[in-house]
């Protein structure tokens, strides 16, 4: 396992494709410091006696220990620990822990290729090469990001009916050594500071989107690949420290007629498969939402009670109200979670065969309870920021910069102004209301918002899924039988 130094060294020793604000920039440029202060913690975690049974597992291919950030799940309490890790980082840093891109399209690869192999009848060697590169990935301990999401063109249109068909990327042409592809892939958190670029379908896709079905794995500065970065940290500060500096960047990658060799293609043209591979991955990251959403709602509810005690007003029953809205939201999405877990099995739903197994023992988590969980703590975002909004007042809003706080001719007036609970020293309330206001009213606040929205599909993809893989007509059943329009059959009302 690599540490947090030895991570960054190798980032340095990449190709420059990354263009930011009209410049090219380095990985390790100081706009990206901040990212990379997040991804450094999935490193030294691995070595902290606190964290180390969480953050690291036995690989299946080799037996040594790895960061489990590059683990195929082999177990529930796998997938236990992996929603447990998620939490606990994610606590640490605040928010996102960012690696999580990489488990989560590895364990779908895994299935996916499998069972494209299978179904190809041994004319294709999809698995032998994703077995091959994860040896490698989980040796080198290499940080990937899943770049899913096309840029999708005109909406309301098919992949192979857009004007452009760039707006997926997409095999432009096939040779005896491997493929070319050609696309975007939008909205790619950390690519900028990944390793390796995992590719992996949006959608479900048709007979004559053949060329749509591809998945592969290309190093982050690979020749034909440029980022286009955006990059998004807390506003800079020169006097008054936080306890911990994040910051968060996500990438337009473009693949500009990218040769990508046969020993990392891990699907190519098998389109019933690239649909599975779109869902699956989904799921997995559905999956980890459970753990990572949980711990921003611990954060959440932190600063939600603490604006409540600076402000004196925590003792009322309307805060007790509004306390309790984010704890529902948050351990009620961490138990779907874990309930998804628990549940967890070598097979995927398919809607009108039920589970059905699938890949070759790799434990994927429960559909119906990782969509659920996902859904909830989705839709509750902008209503925890409302409870927020409500209990702070418009103190975050309005509140002096830094400069002004540490002015000798200001402080004394601000420190006497400012002051809010004579029992809390004035500096924790500066502190305090500095990191609220950068969580709530910055411009990384609303970008983190629409992540924690949209991330890992918007609650719309989550309620298809929900509706789509649940077994309505059982339930329509029950009432049947309850209103005496039929009797249950054998097996009804025990089923699951």
């Amino acid at each position: 396992m690599r540490t947090k130094e030895e991570y960054l060294q190798g980032l340095k020793k990449m190709k420059r494709n990354l263009y930011h604000n009209g410049e090219k920039i380095d990985r390790d440029d100081p706009e990206q410091i901040p990212a990379l202060n997040v991804m450094g913690v999935t490193f030294d975690a691995a070595y902290d006696p606190e964290t180390a049974d969480l953050c690291t597992a036995t690989s299946h291919l080799t037996g040594e220990k790895i960061n489990r950030f590059c683990h195929v799940h082999q177990t529930t309490e796998d997938l236990h620990k992996k929603q447990d890790m998620t939490r606990t980082l994610c606590r640490k840093v605040g928010y996102c822990i960012q690696r999580c891109m990489g488990i989560d399209a590895i364990n779908a690869l895994n299935a996916v290729s499998y069972e494209a192999d299978r179904a190809n009848k041994g004319a294709t060697e999809y698995h032998q090469n994703f077995k091959k590169w994860l040896e490698y990935f989980q040796t080198n301990d290499l940080v990937g990001s899943c770049a899913q999401t096309d840029v999708k063109g005109e909406r309301l249109k098919r992949p192979a009916q857009q004007t452009d068909p760039d707006a997926y990327v997409h095999v432009v042409e096939r040779k005896s050594d491997g493929i070319v592809v050609r696309g975007c892939k939008l909205h790619i958190s950390e690519a900028s500071i990944a390793d390796e670029i995992l590719v992996v379908p949006t959608r479900a896709l048709g007979p004559d989107e053949k060329d749509y079905a591809v998945a592969f794995a290309l190093p982050a500065d690979y020749d034909g690949i440029k980022q286009v970065v955006s990059i998004h940290n807390f506003r800079q500060r020169k006097h008054i420290k936080r306890g911990f500096d994040a910051g968060y960047t996500d990438s337009y990658v473009i693949f500009d007629d990218v040769f990508v060799p046969w020993e990392r293609v891990f699907l190519c043209g098998e389109n019933d498969h690239g649909g599975l591979c779109a869902l699956l991955f989904a799921l997995f990251h559905r999956h980890s939402y459970s753990g990572c959403k949980p711990a921003i709602g611990d954060v959440l509810l932190g600063a939600a009670a603490l604006a409540a005690e600076i402000n004196g007003i925590e003792k009322t029953s309307h805060i007790r109200t509004l306390l309790a809205e984010i704890i529902k939201v948050t351990e009620l999405g961490y138990a779907a979670g874990f309930t998804a877990s628990a549940l967890g099995k070598p097979e995927v739903i398919i809607p009108g065969m039920g589970s059905v197994p699938y890949g070759p023992g790799g434990m994927i988590p429960n559909s119906i309870y990782a969509n659920v969980g996902r859904c909830l703590t989705g839709e509750a975002v902008f209503h925890e920021q409302e409870i927020l909004c409500d209990i702070a007042g418009g103190v975050p809003a309005t509140f002096p910069y830094e400069g002004d706080l540490v002015s000798s001719e200001l402080k004394p007036l601000l420190d006497k102004y400012l002051t809010r609970n004579p029992k809390i020293p004035v500096d924790e309330q500066v502190k305090f209301w500095l990191y609220f206001a950068e969580m709530t009213c910055s411009s990384l606040a609303g970008v983190l918002n629409y992540g924690n929205y949209h991330g890992g599909g918007s609650p719309i993809m989550e309620q298809i899924a929900i509706t789509s893989q649940y077994d309505i007509k059982l339930r329509k059943n029950l009432l049947k039988a309850l209103a005496g329009i039929r009797p249950l059959a054998p097996g009804e009302v025990t089923a699951k």
